[in-house]
């Protein structure tokens, strides 16, 4: 059980040029190209960064180092911004057209650019229950229309010691 924990929080400290990506996810101001609007929901608390990223919606390359995944001509983006103090969250980042990709989450509580396993909280597209390993791509992915396709994604905070899940309200 601890096994996947591990292989999963390694995969998310990968090393990680924080811009790589960011030029290509950043929305244009009344955004009409393929796209996602992602609605922020059970966010802990308003401190730190929250970091989107979209990645191809295969096992293999989702949530895969972005240095690797650029390299090799594949899809990635990312868009990151510091948590907002009030007020609904969302945010907006595009893709590079029409079909499926993976998104995932990250509210980066002490905005240090890790995923902290007792401290940060994750969340994917498609909402999976989440275990202690990574969900697959199919779990985390959706499709992209033409133009902005709203999406709700629920952050998911560690719960004991082997398991993540919404917070209790």
């Amino acid at each position: 059980m601890i096994a996947p924990l591990l292989l999963w929080a390694a995969a998310a400290t990968l090393p990680s040029s924080p811009e790589l990506g960011k030029a290509e996810g950043q929305c244009h101001p009344d955004e009409h190209g393929s796209s996602f609007l992602v609605t922020v929901n059970g966010i802990k608390d308003r401190r730190g960064r929250l970091k989107l990223e979209l990645y191809p919606a295969n096992d293999t390359d989702f949530l895969a180092d972005d240095n690797i995944l650029i390299a090799a001509g594949k899809t990635f983006r990312r868009v990151e911004t510091p948590v907002p103090a009030s007020g609904p969250i969302q945010l907006c980042i595009r893709a590079p057209g029409p079909g499926v990709y993976a998104l995932s989450l990250l509210h980066d509580r002490d905005a240090n650019r890790k995923f902290a396993l007792s401290v940060d909280g994750i969340g994917f597209a498609g909402n999976p229950k989440l275990g202690m390993a990574k969900p697959s791509a199919s779990a985390a992915s959706v499709r992209a229309l033409t133009g902005p396709t709203p999406v709700s994604i629920m952050l998911n905070y560690r719960r004991g010691l082997f398991s993540f899940g919404p917070l209790e309200r």
